[in-house]
């Protein structure tokens, strides 16, 4: 029964990581992460869930005769975002990973 105390700990420390993950895992979709294109003229709105939640263009960008311009504002922008939603989870949730070699793409 020597074993038996370190295995409860382990146990409580486990349940204890799953815990702040779940924790921080919610906090990360309550998050919101904005980026802008073209100085400002092209802004997408994410949240933590990576679902698009708002985009705004000024009304200056809109210019009919150059349509692919605005096009690529807004998939700059709307990358960006997708990109600072990635880096942010992956920070957050590294912390819970180091060391424990799991395999890569987990979170």
């Amino acid at each position: 029964m020597r074993g038996g105390g370190n295995m409860n700990k382990m146990m409580k420390q486990m349940q204890k990581m799953q815990k702040d993950m779940m924790k921080a895992q919610e906090e990360l979709t309550e998050m919101s992460f904005e980026a802008t294109a073209g100085g400002g003229m092209v802004k997408v709105t994410a949240n933590g869930k990576k679902e698009i939640t708002d985009v705004e263009i000024k009304e200056e960008v809109v210019d009919p005769d150059d349509v692919e311009m605005l096009q690529d504002l807004i998939l700059a922008a709307t990358n960006e975002v997708l990109k600072q939603v990635e880096d942010k989870t992956n920070d957050t949730m590294g912390q819970f990973t180091k060391g424990l070699n799991l395999p890569g793409g987990m979170f």
